[in-house]
């Protein structure tokens, strides 16, 4: 029996993540998942990548609003979890240009000050467009700030077979991703076509190729060799090396995930 066994949100891109109980389904993904996200002066993007120090903040949802606290100084910000008015900017996400809204430049400022450089927090509405990539998607599906697709679903038995492998074992939390689920054989969602999670229907539609994010250490904000070198030696196909599977929905949004949901294949 396959069950989903985790669910994470991500409200702000590249921050830390939040482990709820439920979720519900919206056009761009799960509900609060990467609609906020950190830009430079020119408007792109900023991620762990280049900027480790951003895993030492960490997240709470409390009263309709995002929780943000400095792990290095323990300083405290709360933003909404949606906004609708603001100032639109123009925001460059891999190869997409966005609309979205700076609300309040006291947010901006205050990630500007713990981070050491100038920088712009950004919400994306649930009504600016942005397209799936056209080769995987279905039905002319949305992405919020997502890195390309609006789920990212990992296997329990893929990360112990991983595990089993390394020095020093890692958290699921490594590798970010917004359902995870137990039983079934270790990387068997590569594999995966149409499926359910409970009563909403989903399509797996392309391995999820890893970057350097997954060298930083999630605590420390240092980055390291793991799991890319073991990964490489065993998970690597052309210049890519994958682990995890991207996902769209079939179902219409507002339908309600609940960590214990049954997957069924097909």
């Amino acid at each position: 029996m396959l069950t989903l066994s985790e669910i994470w949100i991500y409200p702000i891109k590249s921050l830390t993540g939040i482990r709820v109980k439920q979720a519900w389904l919206k056009p761009k993904g799960l509900e609060y998942d990467r609609r906020w996200m950190l830009i430079d002066e020119n408007g792109k993007f900023i991620t762990q990548r280049e900027n480790p120090q951003m895993a030492l903040f960490d997240l709470a949802i409390q009263n309709q609003q995002i929780t943000i606290t400095s792990r290095r100084n323990l300083q405290q910000i709360a933003v909404p979890l949606s906004i609708t008015t603001g100032q639109n900017l123009q925001s460059v996400i891999w190869d997409d240009e966005v609309t979205t809204i700076e609300p309040d430049q006291q947010y901006s400022q205050w990630f500007s000050e713990q981070l050491g450089f100038k920088c712009r927090l950004v919400f994306f509405p649930e009504n600016h467009i942005r397209d799936v990539d056209p080769k995987y998607a279905f039905n002319k599906e949305q992405v919020g700030l997502a890195d390309g697709y609006p789920f990212l679903i990992i296997g329990q038995s893929s990360l112990n077979d991983l595990n089993s492998r390394l020095e020093s074992p890692l958290e699921m939390k490594r590798f970010r991703p917004n359902f995870v689920f137990t039983g079934g054989k270790a990387y068997e969602e590569d594999n995966w076509k149409n499926f359910s999670i409970g009563s909403v229907q989903l399509k797996a539609v392309k391995k999820c190729a890893r970057c350097v994010l997954t060298t930083v250490d999630p605590q420390t904000g240092i980055k390291g060799r793991e799991p890319l070198l073991t990964l490489s030696k065993y998970r690597k196909e052309g210049n890519k090396i994958f682990f995890g599977q991207n996902v769209i929905p079939l179902s219409e949004h507002d339908n309600e995930i609940n960590e214990g949901d049954e997957i069924t294949l097909g």
